[in-house]
């Protein structure tokens, strides 16, 4: 113990800029991209464009369904407070208190207003897990061993199992169905490149609806927490509210994106099929091939036999 309290990090740390698992995402998805603008100059005349669009769309949206899985931002809320910095003491900091959620657990953010204060600098971030396999109040605990900062502790403390808010089990719960619902969107949309391939045009089209249904549906189970009454997050006449942050924003704009295609790609093909076959390179290859087939050769003597 340190004048009778836990002792802080020698150093604090620093807030989270990105997740290193949706780097990871991020990269892998880059290198598909890559691979494929290397062979673009291969491919001549509009087709060259075409190509590009397509598979630069679909990567986007499979790069969004994987990477708000691990991101913190499904919802987010920022307070500016003056509160007590640590237990047993009277010391009280200016800093700016933020709350992300996502859908593997909540981070925690305390940075300083300035940053150095009472001799210290105040720049922290912490991540408290609830997916499968991660125990919450053992995170929770942790920290208090550690001896965190007590507005850190006190946000994290109202999702643990034992709150009275009973938040836990409302973010716990809508986490993981909004993660499965995001998984299933993931397989729909790797069968709708697959029937976009074989080529199966209008399936293809059918699954694309189906990938933005079950990102939709990730939402809404997402949102129904909700529903529910909040616990207030109080220090002292400020409160911390939070609100949708970019991925919920981004997964609806990825999976709206998928229902304007996938109407886009059902409706010509019963109202325009030729355009639909142009824009997936259909056409020239029927071209070719009965340009081939025109070249045939004829056997005089079977003709004279009637054969």
């Amino acid at each position: 113990l340190f004048d009778s309290v836990y002792p802080f990090y020698p150093q604090q740390r620093k807030a989270f800029v990105f997740d290193v698992s949706t780097i990871i995402v991020i990269v892998v998805f880059l290198t598909f991209a890559c691979s494929f603008l290397l062979i673009i100059p291969g491919i001549r005349g509009r087709v060259r464009l075409y190509w590009t669009l397509r598979v630069l769309l679909s990567l986007v949206v499979g790069v969004v369904i994987v990477a708000v899985q691990f991101t913190g931002d499904w919802e987010t809320g920022w307070v500016k407070a003056n509160t007590s910095y640590k237990s047993f003491s009277c010391a009280l900091v200016k800093a700016d208190i933020g709350l992300h959620v996502g859908l593997g657990g909540v981070n925690v953010t305390l940075m300083g207003n300035p940053v150095s204060q009472i001799n210290e600098t105040i720049n922290y971030n912490e991540h408290f897990a609830w997916r499968f396999g991660a125990d919450y109040d053992h995170s929770y605990s942790e920290g208090l061993e550690r001896g965190l900062p007590s507005p850190i502790l006190y946000v994290a403390e109202k999702f643990t199992t034992q709150s009275p808010c009973s938040m836990h089990m409302q973010y716990r719960i809508s986490s993981h169905y909004a993660s499965a619902t995001l998984w299933v969107a993931f397989c729909t949309w790797l069968i709708s490149n697959m029937l976009f391939s074989m080529p199966v045009l209008v399936y293809g089209g059918y699954m694309l609806l189906v990938t933005g249904a079950f990102m939709i549906f990730s939402l809404l189970s997402f949102s129904t927490v909700r529903n529910s009454p909040m616990c207030p997050i109080q220090f002292g006449i400020a409160t911390l509210r939070t609100g949708y942050g970019g991925s919920f924003w981004l997964t609806l704009a990825i999976g709206l994106l998928c229902f304007v295609a996938g109407i886009t790609v059902v409706a010509l093909h019963y109202f325009n099929l030729d355009l639909l076959k142009t824009f997936f390179d259909l056409r020239e290859d029927k071209a070719e091939e009965y340009q081939g087939m025109t070249e045939v050769y004829i056997n005089p003597h079977s003709v004279n036999e009637g054969l």
